[in-house]
């Protein structure tokens, strides 16, 4: 998430990511992901393009019983699993398909520390009445396979209040019984180890359709405490509730109220001195917080203290506004009285994480002393001199077993020490990037070009490192939204996205370095869609859509973004698609009618061609084949592939498969005559990476059940340069790429 824009994909649905997210395929009409292929799989190894990280890392949890053992989950990019011998983290939801693509966002985590092989995950990206249920997986190999439930109800990890918690819990008097907090159906509990579940009874808090519901759940020895956030915070309001024996609650007697302590955000129960800790903020967050506190009770006595480090509400040297709340908070299981806590929307003077070694009564910001080396992952700059100590910090974790290793997650990243001083990303292995737009050069360093929300454009000359130039700068896009290289002069590039200083730029290198367009529409900075260049690059097409899914004329220019003009020709909305032979040729497809236009003029004029196609389609995409003039593939969602060789004046429907997502290209096989295939689709019962070397006649399924990695119809491409390479963008797994085996 970039630190001076709030994610789009990583915000409440009903804002702008909810536009989104609300355009992706339904799920129906196909069957399960465990059903086989149509067509024999090909042996293929899949590997992760690095970027290192680059979204919300929502929770982290070291295992209280294995050293060296810990977890990590995140709002839309699954769960990962730490091995502190080779520094890495292994991804542990790859396995999850199309159909299931709303589990990829982690609601909860929780371990068993009489059990260390036992995991167990809370899943559901979205609570929405569009989202499917949640569900529950267990483990009892650390999370290599998997036994799944799934729930009733709906789970939110990609909603407001995602970076609370955890929400699940195993009860520390019986391993076989489980809790999971819900947001809008209460408290559940299981007494088989998460195969059933049920509304615990007892549980004094009602839920609402729009609250937070449960928030945390922690165990303080044998007493469980459960945090509520539907309250307002005023005097008498709970919230915070207790058990000791399972069945009875009760709100926690003193328990602190008013605005600051409206919403139990975390808790952490230092055993050595019998107290609990908790962090409270106004909000949910992790945005929306502009206050909140901190507290700690003595199980033995029932007496609260505050121990807030730094109260919200001062004003910075500049005379900004010091508002924020807390969010993460760990004790040291080595020595009494240590704990660690964070801040969290401190935009102003920048969020931190204090350190106590007394209980609370005296505080140090570890990031006044922080050294930051980003040199692995160069993007968190965010095209300035140095890096921020952090942004959105509610997970928050301290080792068991080393009281200086301290880590904490970001928007974008996880940060580590080993000394309280010197922090490094510690992020290798977890990426969590949602991918719009790729290119793979036909020549150049990079084989790969990347247009990511978040994070703008990369240019990786290595798929094995961060890319070294970071993000594209001149200018930084939080979100790209275009990206397209000219086909006969590949060293010319362009981008278009969400930026704070201009919404396009050029590039004459093939990507490494830009320049932004000397001038561009007005309606650039409120909705930059796609662009398109022709042939030769002399011609530039850019589409305008809002977020919120208005669309407004095109725009066309002839000298590199200096000047541009209406196309009034152009549908609204459509993507345009360039002819990579002819630079005078440019295409359309109207979704709205079911209609190819087509433009012989460079993109002055466009007038329809073949028309009676598929539209109203939530999904198309209109694809040109590399090195012909007016070869063109029609991805439909619900209507398969269509084929035109004239330029769009007719479509030929392919018969070899019944649902297409998105379609790319790639070096074709020794001996073929035409590029190999790539596609996200169904030619059999399942949706799948398929490749065809014989020009669609033909398909064979690329991945297999264990790398599916939820939704993935964004775009996918192959590489010009090897054969059988193929590049695929996720929606929260970056860019996985595979190679025949």
């Amino acid at each position: 998430m970039h630190a001076s824009r709030p994610s789009r994909r990583a915000v409440l649905a009903g804002t702008a990511a909810a536009a989104a997210v609300t355009a992706l395929p339904p799920l129906v009409g196909h069957a399960s992901a465990a059903e086989p292929a149509a067509a024999a799989g090909q042996a293929y190894r899949w590997r992760t393009a690095v970027m290192g990280g680059t979204g919300f890392v929502t929770g982290v949890l070291f295992h209280p019983s294995v050293r060296g053992l810990a977890y990590a989950r995140t709002d839309i990019g699954g769960a990962y699993r730490w091995d502190d011998r080779t520094a890495n983290w292994a991804p542990l939801t790859d396995h999850l398909g199309w159909d299931d693509w709303n589990l990829l966002g982690v609601e909860a985590m929780a371990v068993d520390p009489a059990h260390p092989g036992r995991l167990y995950l809370a899943l559901g990206t979205y609570a929405q009445s569009w989202a499917t249920n949640g569900a529950v997986l267990r483990s009892d190999d650390r999370g290599a396979t998997w036994a799944r439930t799934d729930l009733t109800v709906k789970l939110g990890g990609n909603e407001d209040g995602r970076g609370a918690g955890e929400r699940l819990l195993v009860d520390p008097r019986d391993s076989d019984t489980l809790w999971l907090g819900t947001r809008h159906d209460g408290l559940l509990k299981s007494s088989d180890r998460g195969a059933t579940w049920a509304a615990a009874s007892g549980f004094p808090g009602t839920p609402s359709a729009s609250g937070q519901g449960v928030t945390l759940l922690v165990a303080a020895g044998r007493t469980l405490y459960a945090g509520w956030g539907d309250g307002d915070g005023t005097s008498g309001t709970k919230n915070l509730y207790r058990t000791s024996d399972g069945t009875t609650w009760e709100a926690v007697p003193g328990q602190p109220s008013g605005t600051a302590a409206k919403v139990p955000i975390r808790a952490a129960y230092d055993r050595s001195t019998s107290h609990l800790y908790v962090t409270y903020a106004n909000a949910p967050g992790p945005n929306g917080q502009s206050d909140g506190s901190v507290h700690k009770l003595c199980t033995l006595n029932g007496k609260w203290t505050e121990v807030t480090p730094v109260k919200p509400g001062g004003t910075t040297a500049d005379g900004s506004a010091d508002t924020f709340g807390y969010g993460g908070v760990a004790v040291d299981a080595r020595r009494p009285g240590t704990l660690v806590v964070s801040t969290n929307n401190r935009w102003a003077a920048v969020d931190t994480v204090f350190r106590s070694t007394d209980g609370g009564r005296t505080w140090t910001s570890l990031k006044d002393t922080a050294v930051l080396d980003v040199s692995e992952t160069p993007f968190l700059k965010w095209g300035q001199d140095k890096p921020k100590f952090g942004w959105w910090i509610q997970a928050l974790a301290l080792d068991p077993y080393d009281s200086r290793h301290i880590v904490y997650g970001t928007g974008a990243t996880l940060y580590g020490t080993r000394d309280l001083r010197n922090w490094a990303p510690q992020i290798r292995g977890l990426e969590e990037t949602s991918v719009r737009q790729l290119i793979s050069p036909p020549v150049g360093a990079a084989h790969l070009i990347s247009g990511n929300g978040d994070i703008g454009v990369m240019y990786h000359e290595s798929l094995t490192a961060s890319p070294s130039r970071g993000m594209a700068s001149n200018p930084v896009f939080g979100s790209a939204t275009g990206l397209a290289q000219a086909a006969a002069k590949s060293a010319y590039v362009v981008r278009t996205g969400w930026g704070d200083h201009g919404n396009g730029a050029y590039s004459n290198d093939g990507g490494q370095t830009w320049a932004p367009f000397a001038a561009q529409p007005s309606i650039a900075k409120d909705a930059p869609g796609p662009i398109a260049t022709n042939a030769d690059g002399s011609v530039l097409l850019w589409v305008f859509v809002h977020w919120d899914g208005t669309k407004y004329p095109a725009y066309r220019s002839a000298d590199n973004g200096a000047t541009w003009s209406e196309v009034s020709s152009f549908p609204k909305g459509a993507t345009p698609v360039a002819d990579p032979a002819d630079p005078t040729l440019f295409y359309a497809y109207d979704t709205d009618t079911g209609t190819l236009l087509a433009s012989t003029d460079s993109g002055r004029t466009f007038t329809a061609r073949a028309s009676g196609l598929p539209s109203g389609d939530s999904q198309f995409e209109l694809v040109a084949a590399p090195g012909r003039s007016g070869d063109l593939w029609l991805s439909t969602k619900g209507n398969g592939l269509y084929r035109s060789t004239d330029g769009g004046a007719t479509f030929t429907k392919v018969a070899s498969c019944w649902a297409s997502y998105t379609l790319g290209f790639g070096k074709a096989a020794d001996g073929a005559d035409y590029p190999a295939i790539y596609m996200v689709g169904s030619t059999g019962t399942i949706t799948a990476v398929h490749r065809s070397d014989d020009g669609a006649k033909t398909w064979v399924r690329i991945n297999d059940d264990q790398h599916q990695w939820g939704w993935i119809g964004e775009t996918i491409t192959g590489d010009p340069r090897i054969h059988g390479r193929v590049y695929v963008a996720t929606n929260g797994r970056g860019v996985q790429y595979g190679d025949l085996v």
